[in-house]
């Protein structure tokens, strides 16, 4: 009888994975069974909002009408319908000569960075992106050796005067933002920044990254058109600029549907190391998702959501504001699911959000220190709350419980 197998005492692992460690945000998840916590951690839409009758019509009819399509492999690009869809969506949102055939579908909009990491980035090359940015951004982008420089952001966003210094400085293979509502920074970039990161797209040949999750979620006026629907008004930008949308922050975050929105060339390449991965996207999530969209059911659930959004919002800003005071200063936020904030010290309080957040969770309250959003220089004063999975009531008690923990 042959000998059985033996293991290797010590596993040999890739040396890329040097460069990521393990999201600070999940670490935090396992910290939350305690009964009755109250998390602002989550970067998640509340499920009591999914449009479950809807979804459950839409699988209904895509089971109904072309079942074979539905449970069968697909093409890489994504299931047709699905893309004429999109691209109907996206023309309603300001980019009218939007074709199907210009964008794919992704496995979340997550899948669509990965993707890029794995055409565009060698070891050593730099790439911008905002101080902060998106964890999973970054993490992403270090796994295929990116050498990551850090744009600041404020209020409006991307400070583009920083922004363009950094370019003629550092040449970088491309430049990640997150225009609309970002993740943390909850930050809306003004018109003119939006027309003046194109415009040096252009005069710099760069390329510009455009992660579009949260557009839609907005509270009152609508925001200024995406860097995609602009690039009509900044000659030569189209082919200088890559797209990435998804249905996870409005529909539904199970489907994983996402897509990206590039050049033929890119498109074509990030096709090509997509069939390495999965093939496909979910041929039944697509087709439930393209049922979704024909239905006309959108608007009346975006609708829903950002009223929702908006009173939880208004709630947790008045409740920070009550509480802490100068102590804690942040912009309240006109869309998306996030606050950012930083503690002041002001009358002597904490500056130290990583060391705040332990005693919070002893308060039974929950939330993310902002260093790991930070991929250079981080700020240990900040902090990301989210107020999309917590009723008013609860976020009023929650903040209650933040106060309590501020003062030790």
């Amino acid at each position: 009888m042959s000998s059985p197998s033996v293991l290797p005492s010590t596993l040999s692992f890739a040396d890329r994975l040097s460069n990521v460690e393990t999201s600070a945000i999940r670490e935090l998840f396992k910290l939350l069974g305690k009964p009755g916590i109250i998390s602002f951690a989550g970067g998640f839409p509340d499920s009591v909002m999914f449009d479950v009758e809807g979804i459950r019509e839409a699988a209904n009819a895509a089971l109904s009408q072309d079942p074979g399509a539905a449970l069968q492999y697909g093409a890489t690009e994504g299931y047709g319908p699905l893309r004429t869809q999109i691209a109907d969506f996206m023309q309603q949102k300001g980019v009218p000569d939007l074709t199907p055939e210009q964008l794919i579908v992704t496995t979340g909009s997550q899948q669509a960075l990965d993707l890029l990491g794995k055409v565009l980035i060698n070891p050593g090359d730099k790439v911008i992106v905002e101080g902060p940015t998106f964890l999973a951004t970054i993490n992403c982008f270090r796994l295929y050796g990116a050498n990551l420089i850090s744009a600041p952001v404020d209020g409006q966003g991307v400070d583009t005067d920083a922004l363009e210094r950094l370019i003629v400085e550092h040449r970088p293979k491309f430049v990640y933002l997150i225009p609309t509502f970002g993740n943390p920074s909850g930050a809306l970039l003004s018109l003119a920044r939006r027309r003046a990161v194109l415009e040096m797209a252009v005069k710099h040949q760069v390329l510009v990254v455009e992660d579009d999750p949260y557009g839609d979620l907005y509270f009152g006026e609508a925001p200024p058109p995406s860097l995609l629907a602009l690039s009509s008004q900044a000659p030569g930008s189209r082919a200088l600029l890559v797209h990435c949308g998804s249905l996870s922050k409005v529909l539904s975050p199970g489907l994983r549907v996402g897509w990206m929105v590039g050049p033929p060339e890119l498109l074509a390449r990030a096709t090509m190391c997509k069939q390495f991965s999965d093939a496909h996207t979910s041929t039944f999530a697509q087709a439930t998702a393209a049922q979704y969209l024909m239905a006309g059911r959108m608007p009346a659930t975006l609708a829903t959501v950002r009223a929702v959004y908006a009173k939880r919002a208004l709630a947790m800003g008045q409740g920070l504001q009550a509480a802490f005071g100068e102590a804690m200063s942040f912009v309240q936020p006109e869309g998306g699911l996030f606050f950012w904030a930083r503690l002041t010290g002001e009358g002597g309080k904490p500056t130290d959000a990583a060391a705040f957040a332990q005693r919070a969770i002893a308060r039974g309250v929950a939330f993310v220190p902002g260093t790991p959003f930070y991929c250079a220089n981080p700020d240990p004063a900040t902090l990301r709350l989210s107020f999309a999975t917590v009723g008013e009531e609860k976020i009023a008690e929650g903040i209650g419980r933040l106060a309590l923990a501020l003062e030790g």
